[in-house]
């Protein structure tokens, strides 16, 4: 290799530079020594030109030709590969080979795929959308009881079915798989679904659905906690100001969007608890809020049954019922704001403060009562009528030696409240359910803190009344440490939060202050394919998104209160046929316009309610939806049963078998459809899990046509009969796919169908948290000795478990 000497900066500057120019890549040419002599002999300059070189370029001087830029080329590549494809504009939802997911993908992600379709959303990057413009209707199932672990082969239905065994009791750890975080990326990507790798009951999945995704249920690693599903989906965060973003605040930052606020000052009459407000948090009804006969001797009944009548105690105010005020006009000036708030009644805060007298008893010990000014009313001690057994001294700040001297009974605060509680007084308190219930009074002119502020995550949460005061108020309460709470500072920090409540207006301290309804924000979008500009100002069915709730019992209490059409439901088969409708629409377009709606969705609930995770509710109404999905679902499990033992004696009466069993199958699907019409079965026993009991006997059916027979999802084996019931389990799961399959063959062409676990398996979390919230209750007022809990950190390493795997769900993503 030749190496040429530097030049000096005199020698540089002497030279022509036009002539001796030296670029790149002939500094790379010179020190990589080859021979340049024949450019040196006065060639053509090479900017912007490349030489095509051959045998004889020395004799003679080659062809020029201009260099193409390099995107020009890839740019016509990509064309002819499209041209090849021939897939056109049809839009398509899947996973993307040039994808990078990090971490699973979370049911915000899947929301923001919603948004980006029929919204104002980004583009998501977890997945490839292609032509989502074409997609006219996006339809998200959610359906608890789906595992990854089914597709995957990491659990077999038997085992799942033996996990699920102790319905309604305390799962035990060994029924939660060991969860961790991911260590690679088979934990995060998703998994192609092959029919020929799955059972046969989880075989339509694969006919619908590419992939299985992995979908993380949102919650707190640090606290150990399973956020709602269903409001990560149906509640769009509003975006954050860089003001709001402060990370280093500590307890909870102040309202997002408070500077910006415009006050729509409301009377605290706006506010007064609705009868169903009373029944959703325990009040005890007073009789001013029952308006039939039939609904007045029910409560009788109801009370003389829980020892709530005059006879143990309770009494209720000579007080009639209110009705609450319509909120005023949206439209404010400043002589508004000086409306008078009370709307000329009298308004008293209280507070009380309970020891326990017996198990689960507790007796007021305390109460405070507060005017409208903050002035105090009355703050009296109370002697309780049974002997103390535990003071709760760092909650109620009561001791022995405050109340040894003390005399007032129950009775008197009663004789001293009572004249008070008239139809013209409102009682004001954050919870006042467990106040009323201590003080044993009802009275129905009410406004309850924990009602007018909703917990983020909704209920039955509850925010606490201190969490709400450093939140809004911006104030530290309850700060006694072992002595306790002050009842009169309880009470006064609930006036101020009613306060500021009717000043600031009715959407202040809500979940539509700081999110939206997915509902509302996709309502405002036009209609898909309409032309550009065609926008108009006010939303109408005709030009923007219709949307709709389809779920059990009444969705409009719930999230679908601000869905266009509400659709309630009392089983899966009927949530099924209102998609459809939705859908569709109503022929007359009266109720659901012609042509369906956008945007719908549903929940299926048979399969969480058999596999246990539909917990227990507040609500009658939920827990006998519960008791009936099941039941229903034991009866449907009860008819299958009968079917196959149709199917079976069919079998001992035939002269040919067929080898593969395909004909004795058919056999069971007409037995199975012979039967339907016949009363169902009993309710389940104690354990609906156990193997059922297939001796019953063979009810008459007609001559059964194997070629006409539709083919189920259970096959049997080869040279086998067909196969006797398995768990409900399996036979819900079974169930669900097919409605599962009945929508997505209902579905017009251009469909975005979404499909949502919600979350894992809750129940191994919910027993956990359970006896973690016991512990912390009785060591607080026990002794170490005394705990009937302990809680260790082999315990909370279980806790830590339970929470990954409860949130560790899956979903499904196409467009038919």
């Amino acid at each position: 290799m030749s190496f040429q000497r530097k030049r000096s900066r005199s020698a540089f500057e002497e030279d022509d530079l036009s002539s001796h120019r030296v670029g790149v890549a002939e500094t790379l040419a010179l020190l990589r020594g080859d021979d340049r002599s024949d450019e040196k002999k006065g060639s053509a300059p090479t900017n912007g030109l490349k030489r095509e070189a051959n045998d004889n370029d020395d004799k003679a001087g080659g062809e020029w030709q201009v260099a193409q830029p390099k995107h020009k080329k890839k740019k016509s590549n990509r064309n002819k590969k499209q041209k090849q494809t021939g897939k056109g504009n049809y839009p398509e939802i899947g996973h993307s080979s040039h994808a990078r997911l990090q971490t699973q993908v979370r049911i915000g992600d899947l929301q923001g795929l919603v948004l980006y379709i029929l919204a104002d959303g980004p583009s998501p990057q977890w997945c490839s959308v292609r032509h989502h413009a074409e997609i006219k209707k996006v339809v998200v199932l959610m359906v608890p009881g789906l595992e990854k672990s089914m597709f995957d082969g990491s659990t077999s239905l038997s085992e799942l079915a033996e996990s699920d065994k102790n319905i309604g009791e305390a799962a035990t750890s060994s029924a939660i798989p060991k969860s961790r975080k991911p260590v690679s990326p088979d934990e995060y990507y998703p998994l192609p679904l092959h029919e020929k790798d799955l059972p046969e009951t989880l075989k339509p999945m694969a006919r619908m659905f590419p992939h299985i995704w992995p979908v993380k249920t949102p919650g707190d690693d640090r606290m150990n906690r399973m956020h709602s599903p269903m409001a990560s989906m149906l509640q769009a965060a509003i975006p954050k100001n860089q003001e709001d973003k402060d990370k280093n605040a500590k307890g909870p930052g102040p309202p997002r969007g408070e500077k910006s606020w415009e006050n729509q000052p409301q009377p605290i009459t706006t506010f007064l608890a609705t009868r169903d407000q009373f029944s959703d948090n325990d009040y005890v009804l007073h009789p001013a809020l029952l308006s039939t006969d039939e609904e007045k001797e029910s409560e009788v009944s109801r009370r003389q049954s829980e020892s709530q009548t005059s006879e143990h105690g309770w009494a209720d105010s000579s007080a009639s019922s209110l009705t609450p005020e319509p909120p005023r006009s949206t439209t404010y000036t400043k002589d508004t704001e000086k409306i008078d708030l009370t709307g000329g009644k009298r308004i008293l805060a209280l507070d009380c403060e309970m020891c326990m007298t017996g198990p689960n008893e507790f007796s007021l010990t305390r109460i405070s009562c507060i005017n409208w000014d903050g002035s105090v009313l009355f703050d009296s001690l109370v002697k309780p009528a049974k002997p103390i057994t535990d003071y709760l001294t760092p909650y109620s700040g009561i001791t022995a030696a405050m109340l040894e001297p003390i005399t007032t009974t129950l009775a008197d605060i009663q004789a001293k409240l009572l004249p008070l509680l008239t139809t013209d007084t409102i009682l004001v308190g954050h919870s006042l359910n467990s106040d009323m219930n201590a003080l044993q009074l009802t009275h129905p002119n009410l406004v309850d803190t924990s009602i007018l502020y909703p917990h983020p995550r909704g209920p039955p949460l509850k925010s606490s009344l201190k969490w709400l005061s450093q939140k809004y108020l911006k104030e530290d309460i309850q700060k006694g440490g072992a002595k306790g709470h002050n009842s009169i500072e309880d009470a006064r920090a609930a006036l101020d939060l009613v306060k500021q409540k009717c000043q600031r207006g009715i959407k202040w301290g809500t979940a539509e202050a700081t999110n939206e309804s997915i509902f509302k924000r996709i309502g405002r979008s036009p209609k898909p394919g309409l032309p550009a500009g065609s926008e108009v100002q006010v939303p109408s069915r005709n030009t923007h998104n219709v949307t709709a709730c389809v779920d059990w019992g009444v969705p409009a209490r719930g999230y679908g209160a601000s869905a266009d059409i509400c659709i309630g439901c009392s089983s899966d088969a009927e949530v099924v046929e209102g998609i459809k409708r939705a859908v569709r629409g109503d022929d007359d377009g009266k109720e659901i316009p012609g042509g369906g709606v956008e945007f719908v969705w549903a929940r299926l609930r048979e399969l969480e309610a058999v596999r246990g995770w539909w917990r227990n509710s507040k609500l009658k109404e939920t827990d006998e939806l519960r008791t009936n999905a099941i039941a229903g679902a034991e009866a449907e499990t009860q008819v299958q049963a009968d079917g196959i033992d149709a199917a079976t004696s069919a079998e001992n009466g035939s002269k040919e078998e067929d080898k593969n069993g395909q004909d004795l199958f058919a056999a069971a699907a007409v037995a199975h459809e012979s039967v339907v019409a016949r009363e169902p079965a009993a309710p389940f026993a104690t354990n609906p899990f156990t193997t059922l009991n297939t001796t019953t006997s063979t009810p008459n059916t007609a001559t059964i046509n194997p070629s006409t027979a539709s083919t189920p999802a259970i096959l049997p084996t080869a040279s086998t009969s067909p196969p006797r019931p398995t768990t409900l389990l399996h036979k819900t799961l079974t169930t669900t796919l097919t409605h599962l399959s009945k929508i997505h063959a209902s579905l017009p062409p251009c469909t975005a169908l979404v499909i949502y676990s919600g979350s894992g398996d809750p129940r191994e979390l919910s027993r956990l948290q359970n006896m973690q919230a016991q512990f912390k209750r009785e060591y607080a007022t026990k002794k170490w000795d005394e705990l009937s809990v302990k809680w260790t950190d082999v315990e909370e390493q279980e806790l830590k478990q339970a929470a990954r795997a409860a949130r560790e769900g899956c979903g499904f993503v196409v467009v038919k």
